[in-house]
Parts: structure tokens; C-alpha cells; sequence
């Protein structure tokens, strides 16, 4: 039997759990470390580690424009699209597909 699209979401966190315009760090049921975001009332979700060197992304900043800062060397993210906008970080954030379902958030594949 093949996995459905359905299959691929997982239960992350509950929506009220995720701040207004910050960030709540979470590991899911599969091991995923995933930083949720409450960008203006819109869920996201990021890799929760750092790419220049796995800090915890959720113990940084979300700044204005959907931007996340690493708390630790002050990279600079996209949330929306994964994009370094700041060193010393050269990769891209891994992106995941986010559905809100009543107070449940649920993180689904990895978007390209």
C-alpha cells in the first residue's frame, strides 16, 4: 500500500502554543527539530538548526519581514523561502509544508 499526501503530516504543536511573531522549537514524534514561527498570524515552519552551525533557531529573533535571527552569530533567515539574508550562514533553512487544523499545527513534507 503506498502512503497517501495525508500520511507525510505529522502533529507538531498547538496553534496557541506558537507566539504571536515568535518562534516555539519543537521536536516531532519523528525526530524532526522544526522552529515554528507566527509570522502576522501566519504559521511556518524552518529546520530548527542553524545552518552555519546547528544552534537552536528558536532561541533567536523574529524580526520584521518574516526574518529569523540565530541568537548565537547572528545569521539571518527568510522564513518564507529559507534564504540566507545574513552571514556567517551560507545554506539555506529547510523549509516544511504547515497545515492549522482547529489548535493543531501540522508539518508535513519539506517544501522545494
Amino acid at each position: 500500500m503506498t502512503r497517501g499526501a495525508e500520511d507525510a503530516y505529522e502533529r507538531a504543536a498547538r496553534a496557541s502554543d506558537v507566539p504571536l511573531d515568535g518562534s516555539l522549537g519543537v521536536t516531532t514524534a519523528s525526530g524532526r527539530r522544526i522552529c515554528l514561527l507566527n509570522v502576522d498570524g501566519e504559521v511556518l515552519a524552518v529546520s530548527n538548526d542553524c545552518t552555519h552551525q546547528a544552534f537552536p533557531l528558536s532561541e533567536g529573533v523574529v524580526l520584521p519581514g518574516a526574518r529569523l535571527e540565530c541568537a548565537w552569530h547572528g545569521a539571518q533567515f527568510d522564513c518564507r523561502t529559507g534564504e540566507v539574508l545574513r552571514g556567517p550562514a551560507v545554506e539555506p533553512l529547510e523549509r516544511y509544508a504547515v497545515r492549522v487544523e482547529g489548535d493543531d499545527v501540522l508539518v508535513g513534507p519539506a517544501l522545494p
